[in-house]
Order: C-alpha cells, then sequence, then structure tokens
C-alpha cells in the first residue's frame, strides 16, 4: 500500500513512531511534517499569531496544504493518514485523492482542546477514526463518525530500549513528562519527601518554585533514547495519568517497561490488564500508597529490579509496538471506502 502520512516529525515525537510503524509493516510511506502548523517555534511570527488569534497561522495552514497536493498528485497515495490534523483544512484532506482517509488522535476528543469546529464539521467524512481513548468510541459513534477504531498507545524499539546508565547517579523515584496542574501538588510532596533521590525531567517543572527548594534534579524534556538513559538512572518510574484526557493509559505505560523501568503508576482498569500489579509493576491510588511503594523499593531494590525485568518481557512480548499498530489500523480499513 502506498501511503502518504501527515504528522509531526520532531525526533521523539509519537507521530513519527507511527509512520516508520507503517514503514516496517511492508507498506511505501510518504512522511509530511505537520510542525510547522502544531507547534510553531516560540517567539516566531505564527507563534505569535496562534496566541492572539487562537488559531493556527493561515500562511503556515496554507503552505503545508501545497505541499500535500502536490506530494499527493506526484505520489498518488492509496491511504491518507492524518495524525491529528484538526488544525487543518478538512475539506482540502478529504478531497485528498485516495481510497481511504484516516484521521488519528493520540488525545482525548471529548475535550474542546483537542478539537476544532473545522475539524467536527468534516468528523463524519473520515472513511475511519482512530483514538487511544476507549471512552471516546461511544462518542466519536454518537458524533456521526462513519468507523472508530480503539487502538492503545505503543512504544518504539528504536528509541525504548534497555540501556546502560550514563553516570553513576542513581535514583529512587523519578518522573519524565509534561508539568501540569494536576501533577503539580504529587510531585513537590514526593520531591519533599525523597529529596536528591528523586529527578523530574519534563516541560516546566523549573518554572515551579517549590521544587527547587527540596533538593530534586529538575530539569528540562529528553527525547528518543535519551528518554531510555534517563529510565536507566531511576529504580521507580512514575507513569501519572492526563486527567484532561481522562487518561486509563498512555504512552508511558508501554515506553517506561520497553527501556526497562519499573512501571509504577496509577491504578485503572487498562493498567491492570496489561501489567500484573506487584509481578510486572505496581499499581497505586492514594499518596499513601504510592509512597510505600517507593519504600519497600528503597529496602527491596533487588525485587524492584526482578518485577521490572518481569514488566519488561511482558510488554516486549505481548505486540505493543507501533508497527503492531500500524497493522491492526490497516486491518480496520472499510472495505468500500473510497
Amino acid at each position: 500500500m502506498k501511503i502518504l502520512y501527515l504528522g509531526d516529525d520532531w525526533v521523539g515525537s509519537n507521530a513519527r513512531s507511527l509512520a516508520d510503524g507503517f514503514r516496517q509493516a511492508g507498506h511505501e510511506v510518504v512522511a509530511l511534517d505537520s510542525t510547522p502548523v502544531t507547534l510553531p517555534a516560540r517567539g516566531s511570527a505564527p507563534w505569535v499569531y496562534s496566541k492572539l488569534a487562537h488559531r493556527r497561522a493561515p500562511w503556515r495552514v496554507e503552505a503545508l496544504h501545497a505541499e500535500i497536493d502536490r506530494a499527493a498528485a506526484e505520489f498518488r497515495p492509496d491511504l491518507l493518514f492524518v495524525f491529528k490534523g484538526v488544525h487543518l483544512d478538512q475539506r482540502r484532506l478529504l478531497d485528498v485523492p485516495a481510497r481511504w482517509h484516516v484521521h488519528y488522535s493520540p488525545d482525548d476528543v471529548a475535550n474542546p482542546e483537542n478539537i476544532s469546529p473545522a475539524y467536527l464539521a468534516h468528523e463524519t467524512g473520515w472513511d475511519l477514526v482512530v483514538t487511544t481513548k476507549r471512552h471516546n468510541v461511544p462518542e466519536l459513534r454518537a458524533r456521526g463518525a462513519q468507523q472508530v477504531l480503539f487502538v492503545r498507545s505503543a512504544y518504539d524499539p528504536a528509541w525504548h530500549q534497555r540501556t546502560a546508565r550514563r553516570g553513576t547517579r542513581e535514583y529512587l523515584a523519578g518522573f519524565i513528562g509534561v508539568c501540569r496542574p494536576d501533577r503539580r501538588d504529587q510531585l513537590v510532596d514526593l520531591a519533599r519527601h525523597y529529596g536528591d533521590r528523586m529527578i523530574v525531567r519534563g516541560p516546566g517543572w523549573r518554572r515551579i518554585p517549590e521544587l527547587r527548594t527540596t533538593g530534586a534534579t529538575i530539569a528540562g524534556p529528553v527525547y528518543g533514547q535519551q528518554y531510555s538513559t534517563v529510565v536507566a538512572s531511576i529504580t521507580a518510574n512514575l507513569v501519572l495519568l492526563n486527567s484532561g484526557n481522562r487518561d486509563t493509559h498512555t504512552c508511558r505505560t508501554f515506553e517506561v517497561p520497553a527501556a526497562g523501568g519499573l512501571f509504577v503508576g496509577e491504578r485503572t482498569d487498562e493498567h491492570a490488564e496489561l501489567l500484573r500489579d506487584t509481578v510486572e509493576c505496581f499499581l497505586f491510588d492514594e499518596p499513601a500508597e504510592l509512597h510505600g511503594i517507593l519504600d519497600w523499593c528503597a529496602t527491596h531494590p533487588d525485587k524492584a529490579a526482578a518485577v521490572a525485568e518481569a514488566g519488561y518481557q511482558r510488554i516486549t512480548g505481548d505486540g505493543h509496538r507501533y508497527v503492531d499498530r500500524a497493522r491492526e489500523i490497516l486491518g480496520a480499513l472499510p472495505r468500500g471506502a473510497s
């Protein structure tokens, strides 16, 4: 199959990993980068415009559509696959000559932050809408989507792999991810308790003054193979969910174990389906339960490592790579679409 793929193509992005998954599944893929529209450089004219107008810069959108049209005319794809293209001209996307038009969203499509009026007006035009949120399936169907597919998130073996530590520093607990209001108090509390035995990495955390006084290591984001390198330095890797997405699992659900890290995450039905609590991971409901897990890890490092190994074997052995998700998606394509 010939797939024209549109998504953010920066190193470490899930969109890039899924594009590679389609290629690994044996298909010819031409990937176009949507980053100039979705994530304009901070301080640039498109960034300023997006902040003032609350929409993406129209000249950047037009330039990307012109690139899509040129590629479609030359490549003549069987499938146009769009990874969260809600800020683009939906009619132009659906008019791209291809047998199938598929839209994929990694975020909760009931959250206004993850959709747009233009997308909603054309959602029913997509041959297949793919979501990583199980609760979105009935909601999308109620909105009139032609066909809906739930797939879980995944990990990329090119980046998420067991690796040697870089340096001798080891941390008892760590979190790698974006600073969000629903995570802030919990991580400040943990950092105050565990001090220099804890590391927090990701966008926004260095702007939290309460964290800077705890002794914990606070640093910026890491992507790609750097992510696995940081995981290797942490005994207990926290998997915290995004309440804005109503998450019941996340990319970290797969990335942490695939990188050889011990998964310590919020207790949900999906997490319990994927990994056995106390055998392949540790799940918690309340802060006191989490503190108990971390204290146990501190006094039983060898047993904690055995749980991490069991989690690694489970996740890497159960078909959770992006190539596996690509095959699931292609297997769900409606036969009569045109």
